[in-house]
């Protein structure tokens, strides 16, 4: 399975139109090769590069979806994904662009093939919907961006 942008590539610059200094919507997703037997997809964003100081896990969660059809092959720009939202950090239900506090941050656009449809709560954090998935990933496929404030 493979998840890709057009608006950036892997490892690259995501640009600032999709950030807390831009438009701050999603930007497009696509998914390919998506394994036989998925019942449900789930997206989540983080970024693990935020300072103990803010966060003692480091973390920042910033995009959680789950329950997304299995037929779905692409989430178009400022678009949410079919499904439900989970919440993110920010307590956000939908997309929350970059925003480092400090320098360059690494963001992990993470969506997993699961063999099943997740029963959780309203509303989940990102921990208890990966408890839930738990013995049903089929397959993850990962895309990364990187992005730093300019003149802060």
């Amino acid at each position: 399975m493979r998840l890709v942008s057009d608006a950036f590539e892997h490892e690259q610059k995501i640009p600032s139109r999709y950030t807390c200094d831009g438009e701050n919507i999603s930007p497009p997703l696509r998914l390919e090769d998506v394994p036989e037997g998925t019942r449900s997809l789930v997206l989540i964003m983080d970024d693990p590069d935020v300072p103990k100081s803010l966060r003692a896990d480091g973390v920042w969660d910033h995009w959680i979806a789950y329950n997304i059809p299995p037929t779905t092959r692409e989430i178009p720009e400022g678009e949410e994904p079919p499904g439900l939202p989970g919440a993110g950090t920010a307590g956000n239900r939908g997309y929350f662009g970059p925003c480092p506090p400090d320098r360059e941050h690494r963001y992990y656009f993470t969506v997993y093939a699961l063999d099943t449809r997740l029963r959780v709560i309203d509303e989940p954090i990102k921990v208890e919907v990966l408890k839930a998935m738990d013995g049903h990933i089929l397959e993850r496929a990962t895309l990364m961006g990187r992005y730093e404030r300019v003149g802060r």
